[in-house]
Order: structure tokens, then C-alpha cells, then sequence
């Protein structure tokens, strides 16, 4: 899928030069020089990303960065500034800002500032998506979490969210760990809201003001009181996402304030008592986080009194076609496309695949499946997967190298005779019996 990047800026040179990277990145670009031609732009269909010039002729952009989040709400919105400041970089990102970028421009730094914003769009996508799909929950209909994995972890909830008790969600990236927050949240009763903070899409320097905080005059540019997430969410809970991704010393403040119930902002001299619910996620191997520093291991024992471990979705086969069905339902409505369900082959496809990306990938696929589709049911042909799926590795940990390179033109085979196995052991010279051995010893799923 090629992403839609809009850029509103007064400088036709600079959104010259953007053009030119985001082009050259694979990006569609489209370009508006003010708020007037901004306007003009909200009648049409609705960019994955705004690249967002503070400074306009007509408008300042802090002003119409809530316009651009209420009609688009599923775009993210990178603003750019050549007057960047603490105070109106915290102020961005309250009004709905997914981050800045400091002009002049620094290409890399632009691009992997918006491949995180993109990627961001796609997890929130994804809980949208999950949010539909797991009402069975509150006597909706018919459920999508048929694995036996999948349903221990939502009895575990049911027990656990009621309490009080912190919640640390782990898994792999895009297996629904964000879901499984909002599900918590909404299990345990809590009148108060859900509060979110992504601990790796915040500079170093603001996630302290964020969580905590401040007080006016605590530095140069806080220029008002704020509040803090922490009390923001009082009542409520708290998703701490990434939890390992947070600055170390920031990590032992928050430490306190689990302790003590109760935060302190940054430049004050006043506790403030805070009753919410903490929920931490994050996608890397805790044994491995605390070894590298990563994560503080006092820490982990104060927020990890409930670990919920998500499996990846190969290890949960049964959910997949009942999520793959939710997903093409929703698509073939959003999208008004014929689609109503898959073929037979199409069924084994998308259970025989590893799905290395989780749950994320399987909404690309099938989104990208339902938009090429002509017909009432889905086929192999609409799939983007391999027939034979070589894991989440590249290969077979403990395999020689011949071995490896054994592996790899079997399957290479399997793929050119559409996994005939009589014709794979024919081609490449040994027996049937032989090649059996081998699809087992080289964990080669046909």
C-alpha cells in the first residue's frame, strides 16, 4: 500500500525538496501553501500523514491542528517549525500532534520520524479493528478468540481486571497488546478514562512533563501549570506502552510514584495523591530488558504483579480465519467491495502461514485481499503469502550451512511444482520418503 503524505507549507522551495524525499521514499505526495488551500483539501479523501508548518500566512498551526484531527482522525500529523520550543512542542502533541521536526529539515530524521507515525496509525487501525471483534466479551456476537491460548488470557483478565493489581502485557509486535489494555480497562469498572503514552515516541527531555507534570516556571518554556498524565487518568488506568523504551532515570521516579501513590511535577514542591490502574506493554524478552538495562528489574517486580503473555499468532491457529472474517467483513463494507468470505484454498493459505507480523500483518493482508478481489469469495490468488511458510526466522536455528542451503531449495521447489511432493522428490533426485524426512527435520510446513 503506497501512503498519502500531505504537506501544508508557505515555502514553495522546502515543500520542493519534501516532495522529492517522500517521492524518492515511495510516498504519494500532496501539497498546500496555506489554511485556505487546506480547506479546499478537507472535501477529499483524507491523508495517511500531514506534515504540518506552524507558521502560516493565514492561520497558525497550532490552531489548525485540531480542524485537521477532527476531520481526518485517522491521520497523523507531523508538525515542522523553525521556532521550536518545549512549551509549543508539548502543546503540538496535546492538540493531537504525533511529533515535530525542527527546520531545515533533516531527511532521515523526517523519514523515520514518519515511518514511527505510520506505524502508529496502523496499530491504532489494528485496536480498531480488534475492538469490533472481541464483543463477545459484552454478549456480542459470535467470538473470534477460539484458541485455547487465547481463551486462558481472557479468563486471566476477567479474574485480574477488577482489582487493582498493575498489569504487564508482553508479546510480540502487532499481536494486540493495546487491545488487551483497553479490554482491562474496560473489565475493571473504572469510571475514569483510559489514558495511553507510547514511552518510545516521546523525546527523553518531554516524557518526564508528560507523565508528571510541571509547574510554571519550572523551565524556560513552561509558561503555564500542567497537569500530567498520571493525574489525567485518576480513577481510571494508565497504559504505559513500550514500558522498556523509557529513559532509565525516568524510570526510577515512576518507581516512587508506584511506592507512594502519589506524583510530584516537575518544578513543585507539592505531592499530589493518584489512584489509577497501571498497565504496562511492551514487545521485548523481560529477562533480556532488565539484562541490557533496558528496564530497571525493581521496577518489573513493582508493575509486573499480573503478566499477561500474549502468543503470536502462529501459536494460536484457530483465531485466524475468525479474525481473518471479521477483518474482510468490515473491509468489504468500509470499502463497499464484494467480498463475503474465502475459498476453501484460501482458508488453508492464511492457516498455514506464520504470520511473522501478528495480528497487524493479517489486517494488511486481508484489507489488501478485499480490494483486489472481484468476486464473492477471496482465493489464493487475492493472497500475498507463500504457499509454504518458512517460519520467523530465515531458516532453522542449529542447521549447518549445507543444511540451510538444502532447505531453502526444497522449499524452492515445493513452490515451483505448487507443492507436489511427488514431483519435488522427482526434480530434486531423491525419494519420497526421503523428502517427508526432510520437510520434518527442516520444519518445512506444507
Amino acid at each position: 500500500m503506497k501512503y498519502r503524505v500531505l504537506v501544508v507549507d508557505d515555502q514553495e522551495p522546502l515543500r520542493d525538496v519534501i516532495r522529492m524525499m517522500l517521492e524518492s521514499g515511495g510516498y504519494e505526495t500532496v501539497e498546500v501553501a496555506d489554511a485556505a488551500a487546506l480547506q479546499v483539501a478537507f472535501g477529499g479523501p483524507p491523508p495517511d500523514a500531514v506534515l504540518l508548518d506552524l507558521k502560516l500566512p493565514d492561520a497558525d498551526g497550532l490552531d489548525l491542528l485540531p480542524l485537521i484531527k477532527r476531520q481526518w482522525p485517522g491521520s497523523e500529523v507531523i508538525v515542522l517549525t523553525g521556532h521550536a520550543s518545549f512549551e509549543t512542542a508539548v502543546e503540538a502533541i496535546k492538540r493531537g500532534a504525533f511529533h515535530f521536526q525542527q527546520k531545515p529539515i533533516d531527511p532521515k530524521g523526517l523519514l523515520n520520524l514518519l515511518s514511527k507515525a505510520l506505524e502508529r496509525k496502523s496499530l491504532k487501525e489494528e485496536a480498531n479493528a480488534l475492538r469490533a471483534t472481541v464483543s463477545a466479551l459484552s454478549g456480542g456476537t459470535v467470538p473470534v478468540f477460539n484458541s485455547p491460548a487465547m481463551k486462558k488470557v481472557l479468563t486471566l483478565l476477567e479474574r485480574v481486571a477488577p482489582s487493582d493489581a498493575a498489569i504487564l502485557v508482553t508479546g510480540e509486535s502487532g499481536s494486540g497488546k493495546e487491545i488487551i489494555a483497553d479490554l482491562i480497562h474496560a473489565l475493571s469498572g473504572r469510571k475514569g478514562q483510559c489514558v495511553k503514552i507510547n514511552c518510545a515516541a516521546l523525546p527523553k527531555d518531554l516524557i518526564e512533563s508528560e507523565l508528571f507534570g510541571h509547574k510554571k516556571g519550572a523551565f524556560t518554556d513552561a509558561k503555564t501549570d500542567k497537569t500530567g498524565l498520571f493525574r489525567e487518568a485518576n480513577g481510571g488506568t494508565l497504559l504505559l506502552d513500550e514500558l522498556a523504551e523509557m529513559p532509565i532515570e525516568t524510570q526510577s521516579k515512576l518507581l516512587r510514584v508506584l511506592q507512594d501513590k502519589k506524583v510530584r511535577p516537575v518544578g513543585d514542591s507539592v505531592d499530589f495523591p493518584v489512584n489509577c490502574r497501571i498497565v504496562a506493554s511492551t514487545n521485548r524478552k523481560i529477562d533480556e530488558a532488565i539484562r541490557t538495562g533496558k528496564l530497571r528489574e525493581d521496577l518489573y517486580y513493582r508493575i509486573g504483579v499480573v503478566s499477561v503473555a500474549l502468543p503470536p499468532l502462529r501459536e494460536r491457529r484457530e483465531d485466524i480465519l475468525p479474525l481473518a472474517n471479521s477483518f474482510l467483513h468490515r473491509f468489504a463494507k468500509e470499502e463497499n467491495r464484494p467480498a463475503t468470505g474465502f475459498t476453501p484454498a484460501a482458508q488453508d493459505r492464511l492457516q498455514a502461514f506464520d504470520w511473522p507480523g501478528n495480528i497487524r500483518q493479517l489486517v494488511n493482508e486481508i484489507y489488501r485481499a478485499v480490494l483486489i478481489a472481484d468476486d464473492a469469495l477471496v482465493d489464493v490468488e487475492h493472497l500475498n503469502l507463500p504457499q509454504f511458510s518458512q517460519g520467523v526466522e530465515a531458516d532453522v536455528p542449529g542447521l549447518t550451512l549445507m543444511e540451510k542451503t538444502e532447505r531453502a531449495k526444497i522449499i524452492e521447489v515445493l513452490e515451483q511444482t505448487g507443492g507436489n511432493k511427488f514431483k519435488t522428490a522427482k526434480l530434486l533426485g531423491i525419494g519420497r520418503q526421503t523428502l517427508y524426512n526432510k520437510l520434518r527435520a527442516y520444519q518445512i510446513a506444507a
